[in-house]
This record gives C-alpha cells, structure tokens and sequence, in this order.
C-alpha cells in the first residue's frame, strides 16, 4: 500500500465526514492520535471539544440552538489505564466498559452497529492504542452498513502492531459529500504522520474544509513515560 499524504487527502475531500488518525511520530518518540468533526446542519455545526478528565467530550456551543443531541453528543476520547479509546460517537464507552470487563476492541462492539441516521446510515469508526512497558499497538474498527442496506451490517478490525516511525493510518465516515452520504470504503488509509504536535495539529486542522470543519482534537503521547500532549482547535470560539 502506498503512503499518502494527509494533508494532500483531506485538501481533496470536502466532506470526508468524521475521521481518526492513529500513527507514530516521525522521531519514533509519539504514539499520535488526531480525531475530527465536520458539519453540514447547523445542528452539527454547533458543536466543540471540551476537556473531560483524560479525555474529551462534544458540547454544544449555543445551548440555545441545540436541536437534536442524539448522535452528536458524546464521548469522543477516554483513557482506560494504557489504552486510549477514539471513536466517532457513544461507542467510546461501549469499549471502555467492554475493556473494562475483559473483553476485546472487536468483541466489545459485537453490540453496536451502525448510526440509525437513514438514508446515510454513518458508519461508526473507532481506534485503540495501547501501550505496554515501551510497546505501542494499536487498531481501527469500521461497523458499516451494507452498501446502504440497513439489513446487514458490515464488521471490520485492522490490528497495527509495533508501528514505524513516521507511519500512520486514517479512516472516515464518508467517502465524499452527497445524498445520501456514501461510506468509507476499503482499508484505512495508509498515510504519512510528520512534525510536532503544534504542526501536525495545525496542518491537519488547514486541510480541513473551511465550511464544513468544526472541531479537531490531537494528542502525542510518550511511548517511553505515557505522558500526553494535548491540542484542541474548534471553529466556534
């Protein structure tokens, strides 16, 4: 699979959706996580990232204007001793409680399906990583219908062991904008991951289309100590 670049791939989509990076830094020094939100409604343009705990949650920004809060209120990012959980909706806390009790990434979302949003039916996507004494693994999961068909739903898991420095992989929601919305296809993309936190955060959050980009959340944690750097950027400010 040919690496791609990041920047090149979101520049070329105006609405891949909702998105998750997991990679390693350039140096070797980071396991790197970035995850992303975009909006078409102003419902789901009313939105940032806040803090909460290790993690983070959505908040509306104009509790005023908040129509609907199923699906886009949420959980996004928890942390569960040495792993670090990134999803595009509540699943966050499926995999946190399955974890929890023992289970797998892939069993603890036996449960879960796809979002009930007909006719898109978005697709959940979700990450962990996981490190352990120095090693650093991590995974991506799409639950996705069955080419629009609601019937069925489509389970994959990509397990990443011990990745390479520089190196990353990034799933989204949506293949492009439309209407209905179609999926993502295929694997996650394999996709290079460069500079630091601050220029990683701002070259991804640049590439974002302008319209459509609300909120973007980047953290870099040590490999060696598990200590984190945290950067959110919202549109609403």
């Amino acid at each position: 699979m040919q690496k791609i670049n990041l920047y090149k791939e979101l520049n070329a989509n105006s609405y891949p959706g909702r998105g998750i990076v997991i990679g390693r830094s350039a140096d070797g020094k980071y396991a790197v996580t970035a995850y992303f939100i975009m909006g078409r409604s102003s419902n789901s343009r009313n939105r940032i990232f806040v803090e909460d705990g290790d993690g983070i949650r959505t908040q509306a920004y104009d509790e005023s204007r908040l129509e609907d809060p199923s699906l886009i209120i949420y959980a996004p990012v928890r942390v569960l001793e040495n792993t670090t959980i990134v999803t595009n909706g509540d699943q966050t806390d499926t995999i946190y409680d399955g974890l929890k009790q023992g289970k797998s990434f892939e069993e603890s979302l036996r449960s879960r399906e796809f979002e009930p949003d007909a006719p898109n039916y978005t697709p959940r996507i979700s990450g962990v990583m996981e490190i352990e004494k120095g090693k650093y693994t991590y995974a991506l999961s799409i639950l996705k219908s069955d080419n629009g068909n609601p019937e069925q739903c489509l389970r994959y898991t990509f397990s990443y062991d011990n990745p390479l420095a520089g190196e990353g992989h990034f799933i989204h929601t949506y293949m492009k904008d439309g209407n209905p919305l179609p999926s993502f296809e295929g694997e996650p993309k394999f996709v290079a991951i460069d500079g630091d936190i601050d220029t990683f955060a701002g070259k991804v959050w640049e590439s974002l289309n302008l319209d459509n980009k609300v909120s973007l959340f980047v953290r870099y944690i040590d490999i060696a100590t598990g200590e984190t750097k945290t950067r959110i950027l919202n549109k609403n400010t």
